[in-house]
Parts: structure tokens; sequence; C-alpha cells
């Protein structure tokens, strides 16, 4: 089956509209970071990956911003503000899908982000009998009704499944059943709004993978600090651009090497790169390949920056250190602080730059070069 007859016109949504306040993060769970990026992200990019479009994330009253952050590049997303309950903010995300009616819809729990593409693919299969399907996993464990604080009686265990999302419905019923709903204030997911309206729901294998994050444990323990350190030398040449932390400076001399030669931020990928265990810069832009000649440093920085973050890190601080007898680092300070927190996507406070000198001594000394020393702190996300 072919990906166009597999997923004709379908949609999603994404419930991300609750406070999620269990999980112990200092914002909504949605919007914390797992893994290296927001948890509404993975949900997010794995329909967009899938072909699924348009894709309605339903958020909290004024979360807008946090949103758009979050969700930033990722293709077809449209944000709605949710309701009062999950039902209400499901309601809310199919009306705006009504203008353009897709076929089908995929309704999701941003909470669960490792969301595969076969179970979507069994879900979509399901669609082509039924109004509605969903994925079950089995229950293991033994089940007791509970009757206060004592056992009741035993539940059939072979007869219960445990249900997740994505769940997976024609638009136009779906749609016509959270209108007609008419349950308690709140429905648990949308199958039971589907079972409401009588429609039938098919079962389908789910995922092990698509646990829902719930807790602060979820997210498991901080990860370690790390720390690396960095150095780099550039020596000065006549015809030459001086570019020290991505800032350049008028002098009569520049540094010279096979990129634009910014010993600074060159020290500062080597820090980075330390902290992570992943060699140094010329390991990631040997100087033997053309495509980095006359490079701007900047890109290098960035590499090691999103290194960082798909190894579920950030930068706690940095620490440079440039020397040279000239040109004077002072008056340059404060523009370099903020280019390099723009690169490294932090505030500018923990960004330190100073400058020393060596009393004339050695190669910086005779001006002949300049050298750069740095130590970057990596948290843990």
């Amino acid at each position: 089956m072919n990906e166009a007859s597999l997923l004709p016109r379908t949609a999603a949504v994404i419930v991300a509209a609750g406070q999620g306040l269990r999980a112990g993060q200092p914002l909504p769970k949605q919007f914390a970071l797992w893994r290296g990026k927001p948890v509404v992200r993975h949900s997010a990019e794995a329909l967009a990956a899938a072909g699924i479009a348009p894709i309605v994330v339903a958020i909290p009253e004024n979360a807008e911003e946090l949103a758009r952050a979050a969700l930033d590049g990722v293709a077809g997303v449209i944000l709605v503000t949710g309701g009062a309950t999950r039902q209400q903010s499901v309601r809310l995300a199919l009306e705006v899908l009504e203008h353009d009616a897709p076929d089908r819809v995929l309704i999701h729990d941003a909470a669960r982000p490792l969301l595969s593409r076969p179970v979507i693919e069994r879900l979509a299969a399901a669609l082509a009998d039924l109004p509605a399907a969903i994925p079950v996993l089995p229950v293991v464990d033994s089940l007791a009704h509970a009757a206060g604080a004592t056992m009741g009686a035993p539940a059939r265990r072979e007869d219960l499944r445990r249900v997740q999302t994505p769940q997976a419905f024609r638009f136009a019923a779906i749609l016509a059943a959270h209108r007609a709903w008419q349950g308690a204030p709140d429905a648990g997911d949308d199958a039971q709004v589907a079972r409401a309206a009588g429609l039938e729901v098919a079962l389908v294998e789910g995922d092990e993978a698509l646990h829902k994050l719930t807790f602060a444990t979820d997210f498991g323990p901080p990860a370690p600090i790390r720390v690396g350190i960095g150095y780099d030398v550039h020596r000065l040449a006549d015809g030459e651009e001086l570019w020290l932390c991505g800032v350049r400076i008028d002098h009569p001399r520049g540094l010279s090497g096979h990129s634009d030669a910014d010993v600074a931020i060159h020290a500062l990928v080597d820090a980075v790169l330390g902290a992570l265990g992943q060699g140094d810069i010329g390991s990631h832009f040997p100087p033997s390949d053309p495509q980095w000649r006359g490079a701007s440093s900047d890109r290098f920085l960035s590499h090691a920056v999103l290194l960082a973050a798909q190894a579920g890190y950030r930068i706690g601080n940095v620490d440079l250190t440039i020397v040279c007898e000239a040109p004077r680092i002072g008056p340059h300070r404060e523009a370099m602080r903020a280019r390099l927190a723009g690169l490294l996507g932090t505030e500018v406070e923990v960004v330190s730059v100073k400058a020393t000198t060596t009393e004339r001594l050695g190669f910086t000394g005779r001006g002949e070069g300049i050298a750069a020393q740095a130590v970057a702190t990596l948290l843990g996300t």
C-alpha cells in the first residue's frame, strides 16, 4: 500500500492544553525538554514526517510564545487555545479543521512523545473498515476491584486493554461526536466520545514506547554536569581580517588560518566538543577539506551546540580568555559576549570574555599571534 492510499487527506490534533503539574517541571510538561527537545515537538515531527497536515495543536491560554518556540520549523502546525477540559480542547481543534475538512484525523496526547510510523500505519489501515481505531496493549498484571482499603472481586485481565494515543477517526464522524457529547464534564479520551455517539472502534496493536510522561521520574534523573577545555593559537599576518568571538575588529593585521581563524571561537568549540567527548574541531571540520576555506567560525560553534542538544545538554556557562598584546579586547568585550550568547543560545550573563597578556614574553608577547583558552560547562536538559 503506498503512502497516498494509506493516509488520504489526513490531519492531526495534538492535545497540549494541560498544565502537566505532576511532572515536576518548571513549565508545563508538554513544553519541557525531554531528550533534547520540547516534549510536544517529538510528536509533531513524527506526524509531519508521515505526511500528515495540518497539525492543530491545542495549547493552554497565554502559552502561544512557548508553543511557537517549541514547534518552530515544524511544517503544517496551527495553534489553537484549548478549553477547560480535554474534550473541549479537542472539539475546538476539530472545529479549526472543518473549513477544509480532511477525510481522517489522528488525535494524539503531546505527553506521548515516541510516536512510531508503524502505529500510524496500523491505525490508518483500520479506518478502511470502521470509523474509529485506537492503539491498545494487553494488561499483564493481575487486576482487582478495590473495596475501600481491601481487595474486592478480581477483574479478568483478558477482557481489558491499556489504551494509548494517537486515536484515529473519520473526520466527519468524530467532529459530530464531539459536538453531541453530553457525558461527564470531561472524557478520558476520544474513543469514549466516539462510543457515546454509537461509533464502533477498532483495536490495533499499540507500542510500549508510547508511554505517557506523567511524573518527574519520567523525565529521568538530571544528567551529570560536563566540563570541557579548549585551547587554540593562530598567527597574525598582513592582509588578513581579524575576527574574535564572531566580531570583526579593525586592526593592521589579522589571524591566518584555513577558515576565518577566529581563535576565540575555535577554543570554545573545542571546549564544548571536549565536554561531549566528541573529539576536536579538526575532526569535525578538517583543514584539508576545501569547503571550510575562509568559512565563518560561527558555523563551527553552532554545530557544537547542536551536538550538545542532541545529546541532551545545554550550555551552562562559558569562560573564555584571549591572550594577546594587541588589539585591546576591553572596548569589544560586550559585543563579543552578546555575539557568543546568540550563537550558544544562552543568556549573556553566563558568557565570560577576558583578556590578558604574557608581559611581552613568548610568541603572543612578541605580537606574532593570538592564543585563546576556553572552559565550557554543559547541563543536562
